[in-house]
Formats: structure tokens, sequence, C-alpha cells
């Protein structure tokens, strides 16, 4: 699904390139639709969780590779520095994800970094919620150590959100120049990359628009196509 899951195909199983074919996932259309949720709907889900104030947002699975407990710990250092900024004063976390009960490593960072008030936990929500938080967030933050695609960072670009995001494995290659890319080993870091999105309104206006044509490059029509012409060779030979 993506050239950095090929080369660990080829490396860890030792599969000859000539017999891997890469063929890229891609996000839900529905992401792209902006009128699907209108403002009073959008506003009345916010209201619903009590969302008042900006905030950054984190959607996928919680899991010991997505690095969330950095996440937390960088959104400590920026709320820190940003703490007389007239908008972002306030700045919170919202955290959307099952299984958050199995990596209790999450939560201590919450305590250790003292911000159990303003980080949110919100387990699964239903697609049109999902996709209001993506639309509504200041920012999205995705520091995976590791991942063999990454559509959370597509999704959050098709619904115009400026994306920080990892520079490690297949991400660099999903994401492209439309987002802002960390190092996820480094707190301080993702937090960089977190206030520049914030803060710079130039920068933001480039990766919202970037990240609208980055994610409109992936398409599952395209990838149902390139699938087909995989079985349709296999069967030839």
């Amino acid at each position: 699904m993506s050239e950095a899951t090929k080369r660990d195909v080829e490396s860890q199983m030792g599969v000859p390139s000539s017999r891997i074919s890469r063929v890229y996932n891609a996000p839900d259309p529905a992401f792209f639709a902006r009128a699907a949720v209108p403002g009073k709907e959008q506003q009345r889900i916010l209201e619903r969780y009590q969302i008042n104030y900006p905030f950054l947002l984190y959607a996928g699975n919680i899991r010991r590779h997505k690095n969330i407990p950095r996440l937390v710990e960088a959104f400590a250092v920026v709320r820190e520095q940003l703490a007389a900024h007239p908008l972002y004063k306030d700045l919170r976390l919202v955290i959307i994800g099952d299984t958050i009960s199995q990596f209790p490593a999450v939560r201590q960072a919450v305590i250790k970094s003292r911000v159990e008030n303003v980080v949110r936990f919100l387990g699964f929500v239903p697609f049109d919620t999902l996709r209001c938080f993506y639309e509504s967030a200041a920012a999205f933050v995705f520091p995976s150590r590791y991942e063999g695609f990454g559509l959370p960072p597509l999704e959050a670009m098709a619904c115009g959100t400026p994306v920080v995001s990892s520079n490690t494995s297949s991400l660099p290659e999903v994401v492209g120049d439309a987002a802002i890319q960390v190092n996820p080993e480094n707190v301080f870091d993702i937090a960089r990359g977190i206030k520049e999105v914030l803060l710079d309104d130039q920068l933001r206006a480039t990766l919202i628009r970037r990240g609208r044509d980055q994610a409109a490059r992936f398409s599952w029509n395209w990838t149902a196509r390139q699938v087909l012409d995989i079985y349709e060779d296999a069967v030839r030979k």
C-alpha cells in the first residue's frame, strides 16, 4: 500500500521487487463533500460534546506505535508556550479512538504532563461526528512512529484541516509537501510543528490548499483498477 511497505516486504520477507505491486489506499470520498454537514448541524454536534474552544485533534487507533504519549507531552509544551495567546490560551487536545484502556501509558502521560483538564478522550464516534471534528480542529496531529499507509492525515486534508505528521515510514510519501513533517521521537520537534501551523496564517492557508490537492490524488476507483489489472495479469500468467 506504499513504497515504504514495499521496501519492508522486500527486506523482511525476501520477496523480489519484481513480484510486488504498490497500490495506494485512499480516503473515503465522503470526506471531500464539504457541504455534507451544514453549519447549524456542525454547531449542534460541537455543542453536544461541549466543544467551545480551539483544539488539536488526533483520530485513529490507539496503539504503542501511534506515539500518543509524546503527542500529549508536545501538547503540554505548546499550551505552556501559548498561555498568553489571545486565541490559543485555552487550546485543548481531543483524541478520538478506541482501546484507550489497553494502553495506560497514554493516561499516565496526561497526568504526568498535568493536562488532565484539557485533554478529551472521546472513543468511537459516528462518521458525521468524526468529519465535523476534522473540519473544526485547529490542526490535526499524527505523530505515529510507523504506518503502512496512514489514512487519517489524508482524511483531515480532505476536510480542509492543516496537518502535522511524522517524517517516518510511509507518511512522507502520503502527505507530500502538504503537511508539516516532524520527528516523532522528539517532543519539542512535534511541538515546533504544532506552533508553526497554529501561528503562521500564510502557512495554514498553503497547507489547507495543498492538503485538499494531495488528498484528491488518492482514489478508490484508481485503486480498484490497479488491483483488477494485477488479478488479470496473474490469470494471464
